[in-house]
């Protein structure tokens, strides 16, 4: 390799996302940073740039992980506190969209599918009336019940996702969308959605966090049920985050 992604790539961001943007400003400029960078060819020369070497290995694998809901985050730039580019590998059958708790996220984000399908459903918070939060629902009046939580990271090399209960909630559906390869999204930080991979093969997104204004928690809302206190977060090894990169790189071809 020529060695020149990594730098271009470093370039892009700090030229598109730093400055005073308003987070409708910012999640503009993190699509247009996804959409250049998730070209298919582009995004194979940078991830095959990374596998040899292109920056801290040891440090990217530190910060990948395979999420709980069954797909891989892998770090390919990290710009100091600032911003985080990923590649999510979806696993089809790691997931369904009834196992992807509602959420939203720390900062605002961008996202390109670059091979697959992810289907996203957005979602409204109603605040419940503190003395029936619980009253059952009218005739179809399209309210989800469920439980919220504070979710945070806790402190240590190897983290974990703590979640505090934080009552009760009711949600309504607002909007539904596929998204196809060549498609892109940009979300506010406190949007709250979920999204899964709906085909038969993988797919693949580049995924954008812009850490300006970073929150310090996300909310997370579940039907499913009582989640644990805490979820470990076990970061890759460096063989195995090599060994993503070389599957990553074969699924862009």
């Amino acid at each position: 390799m020529d060695g020149r992604q990594v730098p271009a790539a470093r370039r892009l961001l700090t030229r598109s996302l730093d400055g005073p943007l308003s987070e409708t400003e910012r999640v503009a400029a993190a699509r247009s940073v996804v959409v250049a960078l998730g070209a298919r060819e582009r995004l194979r020369d940078l991830v095959a740039e990374l596998a040899a070497g292109g920056q801290d290995t040891q440090e990217c694998a530190r910060l990948s992980y395979r999420h709980v809901l069954g797909f891989d985050k892998l770090l390919l730039l990290r710009d100091g506190t600032r911003h985080m580019l990923r590649a999510h590998v979806w696993h089809p059958g790691a997931s369904d969209a009834g196992a992807e708790d509602v959420h939203n996220h720390r900062c605002a984000l961008a996202s390109y599918v670059v091979r697959g399908r992810l289907s996203m459903e957005l979602y409204e918070h109603e605040i419940c009336a503190p003395d029936d939060p619980d009253a059952p629902p009218g005739p179809d009046d399209g309210v989800i019940r469920a439980v919220r939580y504070r979710e945070s990271l806790g402190p240590g090399p190897v983290a974990q996702w703590r979640l505090e209960p934080a009552g009760r909630a009711r949600l309504r559906l607002a909007h539904t969308a596929r998204y196809a390869a060549g498609s892109d999204y940009g979300l506010p930080a406190r949007t709250l959605h979920r999204a899964w991979c709906d085909t038969a093969a993988p797919t693949v997104t580049l995924f954008l966090e812009t850490g300006v204004g970073r929150r310090s928690h996300t909310d997370v809302f579940t039907t499913a049920g009582p989640h644990p206190h805490t979820v470990p977060k076990a970061p890759l090894g460096v063989p195995e985050y090599l060994a993503a990169l070389d599957a990553l790189a074969r699924l862009l071809r």
